[in-house]
């Protein structure tokens, strides 16, 4: 039964993809479309609030492949470019929807964006870059995330000649009478988003190798990619869970990413009523395969996730 939720799957592969570029493997030559596997990323629908995990490289066609109209709001969990280089195809949906699109990150990915994309924090800007507005997710004394509510985004956007975007006052939005330009870091408080119903977000910290980086529980569903490390404390954050989604990309183990049977052993401790694998690099079985042995192993309980997989709750 379809309820409140829904997660699909935009991209399932790891920071190169699937197939990888020049690679001739069995993998990266399937003609399975569960093989073909573009950057790491979710969209969740909460009653009509869409909410991104992380712009990537294939941003852009990950949209169009979807059919995205609008966002809400982007949430990242780290600064690395598999995550964040597709930001600035933001400005179409600017465009279209004539809105903002509200920027969820820790304070060091703020940072990495304002080196990353300046042209759209300068005071001076080009016109047409991109319009975000940058919340920053905050962390207590030991470094564990905070929870936050994503409201719908109800900013709006006019296009002044010569100029660029203007963000215009809203009645109804309760909005003063300054227009804002620029990306900004500064939280938006207006008496619209107030009272509309949000979704809260429940970070989770974990660890890319040294790298301090976010998981994300909506409702009763968690999403960890690029971790290798979940501090003890957090695990609270993820009981009582139906689907727990989490990275792996080969068998043994790596720097910055649970291998296969440490992804496992993690599935297994957090005891979801559904597991999915994501992240997936072609040093993996082809999806075929990769879910026979699964299944064969854990019943169906722990499954390889693949591009275009929708979960409703």
């Amino acid at each position: 039964m379809k309820g409140d939720f829904r997660l699909e799957f935009l991209g399932t592969g790891t920071s190169q993809g699937v197939p990888i570029i020049a690679c001739s493997c069995p993998v990266c030559r399937s003609r399975n479309p569960k093989d073909k596997r573009l950057r790491a990323s979710v969209l969740i629908d909460y009653k009509g609030l869409k909410i991104l995990v992380d712009a990537g490289p294939d941003f852009r066609y990950q949209m169009l492949r979807s059919g995205v109209q609008h966002l809400d709001a982007i949430l990242l969990t780290h600064n690395h470019k598999d995550h964040t280089g597709g930001l600035d195809d933001v400005r179409a949906l600017n465009y279209i929807d004539h809105s903002s699109v509200d920027i969820y990150c820790e304070e060091y990915v703020l940072h990495s964006l304002q080196q990353e994309y300046s042209y759209a924090f300068a005071k001076e800007k080009y016109p047409g870059v991109p319009e975000w507005h940058i919340h920053n997710i905050v962390s207590d004394a030991e470094g564990l995330p905070q929870n936050f509510i994503v409201h719908k985004n109800n900013s709006r956007l006019v296009w002044v000649s010569g100029q660029g975007y203007v963000e215009v006052p809203s009645a109804a939005a309760g909005l003063g009478t300054e227009a804002k330009t620029g990306a900004t870091a500064e939280t938006r408080t207006d008496s619209l988003a107030k009272e509309t119903a949000g979704l809260e977000i429940i970070p989770i910290r974990g660890y890319h190798a040294k790298l301090p980086v976010l998981g994300f529980r909506f409702g009763d569903i968690a999403y960890c990619t690029d971790m290798n490390h979940i501090p003890e404390k957090e695990f609270e954050k993820l009981k009582n869970l139906d689907y727990f989604i989490v990275n792996t990309v080969k068998r043994g183990t790596h720097i910055s990413h649970w291998g296969l049977e440490e992804a496992i052993e993690l599935c297994l401790k957090v005891d979801a009523k559904q597991s999915y694998l994501t992240h997936l690099s072609h040093q993996l079985p082809a999806h075929k395969d990769f879910e026979k042995e699964l299944r064969e192993r854990f019943g169906g309980r722990i499954l390889p996730a693949y591009d275009g997989l929708i979960l409703y709750k």
